[in-house]
């Protein structure tokens, strides 16, 4: 029982505090780390490097469609708001990553980060897991 009980506090413990150090500032969204366990699409190194996500139309509407697409995903929490930004929470079974959308009407793209709170290497997970939400908002 007492190994059970250490083994669940251990588990819960993975999911880490939210970072302060997140959101937009002057268009621009926190670096990553030296770890790899984090992507950017304002990177300017290519281990961190995730291409933006592009779009056509009405800069307000298409937010508004990722937010909807999103919202769908179990494994997606919308943390914070606010006009051109959403920041969101990806659970995973013992993990918690932050992930950020920040609108560059622009550029036409939504710029994009997402990065683990603990551990060194998220064995590509970030990178994957945005990869689907880019397949999911380009059907929608």
């Amino acid at each position: 029982m007492i190994i059970l009980s250490i083994g669940l506090l251990g588990l819960i413990g993975c999911a880490g505090e939210r970072p302060s150090n997140l959101g937009a500032r002057d268009g621009l969204l926190t670096g990553c780390p030296d770890s790899p366990n984090c992507i950017s699409s304002q990177s300017r190194d290519e281990r961190h490097r995730i291409a933006p996500f592009g779009f056509s139309g009405d800069p307000v509407a298409v937010f508004a469609r990722l937010k909807s697409v999103l919202e769908r995903r179990s494994d997606t929490r919308v943390i914070e708001e606010s006009i051109g930004y959403l920041r969101v929470e990806f659970r995973t079974v013992l993990f918690v990553d932050d992930g950020e959308f920040l609108l560059d009407r622009g550029g036409m793209v939504i710029h994009v980060r997402s990065a683990s709170r603990l551990g060194y290497s998220d064995l590509g997970k970030n990178r994957r897991r945005m990869e689907e939400i880019r397949g999911q908002f380009e059907k929608s």
